[in-house]
C-alpha cells in the first residue's frame, strides 16, 4: 500500500504534459513539503507498475540529469523514453532543459 504523499506525487506526475519534464523539488515544493525532493524520487522509484500509469520517466534532478535511470528496465530506457517525446538527452542530461521544464507550482496554481 502507497502512502498519501506517494499518491499525491503519482497524482502530479501525471499531469506532467507529454514532451515536459519537472524536478523532485518542484513537485515537492508544490505539495508543501519542499525538503521532501529525496522522497519524491522514492515515489518514483515505487511507481512502475502503479495504474494508472506514472509518467515517471518525466521527473529529473533540478540540473536536468537522468538521476533516476537506473530504476527502469534497463539504464537506457528513460532516456529512450524521452526522446520518444522529442526531448534531446546528451551525457545523462536533457539538453536546452530550461524549455522542457514544467513548474507544477506556475502550471497548476492559477
Amino acid at each position: 500500500m502507497q502512502s498519501d504523499f506517494f499518491k499525491d506525487v503519482f497524482e502530479v506526475v501525471r499531469l506532467v504534459p507529454y514532451g515536459k519534464v519537472t524536478s523532485y523539488g518542484a513537485i515537492a515544493k508544490y505539495l508543501g513539503a519542499a525538503k521532501s525532493a529525496r522522497l519524491v524520487g522514492y515515489a518514483m522509484n515505487a511507481a512502475h507498475g502503479v495504474l494508472p500509469l506514472v509518467p515517471a520517466h518525466r521527473v529529473v534532478n533540478r540540473m536536468g540529469m537522468l538521476t533516476g535511470k537506473h530504476h527502469f528496465g534497463h539504464p537506457l530506457e528513460m532516456q529512450e523514453q524521452l526522446e520518444k517525446e522529442g526531448i534531446r538527452v546528451k551525457d545523462d542530461c536533457i539538453e536546452q532543459f530550461e524549455l522542457h521544464f514544467w513548474d507544477p507550482n506556475l502550471a497548476l496554481n492559477l
